[in-house]
């Protein structure tokens, strides 16, 4: 892998894990937030079930307020975001000052929305954060690998989501088609027959959701 050592290649393929984590759970989470609000059942319940965490809340009140904002969960929404952040902060010589400085505006806003009765604006703001994090790091890292190992994280993460949350086949299909290119140029050692399998399945009618989480989560 040249001059990127192997813990740093493990950071930066988890900085894309993870900031994608948040970015996909969050805007899920905004989408049904008024939703779950309003609604009689517990429809969360099955949205724990699909990402395959705990349902350690007892009722929709709590994980409303628990999932995105409970630091002492490992599977919520601003866990997860501390996650992506302490990679950040090791990797600011590979990724950046400025790059870094969106994730820690990411960390603010969520402290924000977390202290907030109506915290979708602040959610919003983190999401948007994450978007800004993305472009700067595609536009002024210069290491190309160093971009493609993120890069690789994110899709294969957003695979991993995508699946579990029974994505439509073509939306599947594009994610798998752009994670490809990332990790063949990422120096990352992979198994290209298990590339092409990934690619069948997500382009079959009707793909087997299953077996694209499992496989997506053995490329690297």
């Amino acid at each position: 892998m040249g001059i990127i050592s192997v813990e740093q290649a493990d950071r930066l393929y988890w900085l894309g894990r993870y900031t994608e984590r948040v970015y996909t759970t969050l805007r899920m989470f905004c989408q049904s937030f008024d939703v779950m609000i309003d609604e009689l059942g517990d429809s969360y319940r099955e949205f724990c079930k699909k990402l395959d965490i705990p349902d350690s809340y007892g009722d929709k009140a709590a994980f409303l307020k628990q999932y995105p904002f409970d630091c002492e969960n490992p599977d919520s929404i601003i866990s997860n975001l501390d996650r992506a952040y302490g990679n950040a902060v090791v990797l600011r010589e590979s990724i950046g000052s400025e790059a870094l400085s969106y994730i820690q505006l990411a960390v603010y806003e969520m402290n924000k929305a977390s202290a907030s009765k109506a915290p979708l604006i602040e959610l919003q703001h983190v999401i948007d954060d994450l978007l800004a994090f993305w472009g700067i790091a595609d536009d002024q890292i210069d290491s190309e690998q160093i971009r493609n190992i993120i890069k690789a994280g994110k899709r294969i993460e957003r695979i991993d989501l995508y699946a579990r949350l029974g994505a439509g086949g073509k939306e599947l299909a594009r994610e798998v088609h752009r994670m490809i290119p990332r990790v063949e140029r990422s120096g990352l050692e992979y198994e290209p027959d298990k590339l092409t399998l990934l690619k069948d399945l997500a382009e079959e009618t009707g793909p087997d959701y299953y077996r694209i989480v499992r496989l997506a989560e053995t490329i690297l």
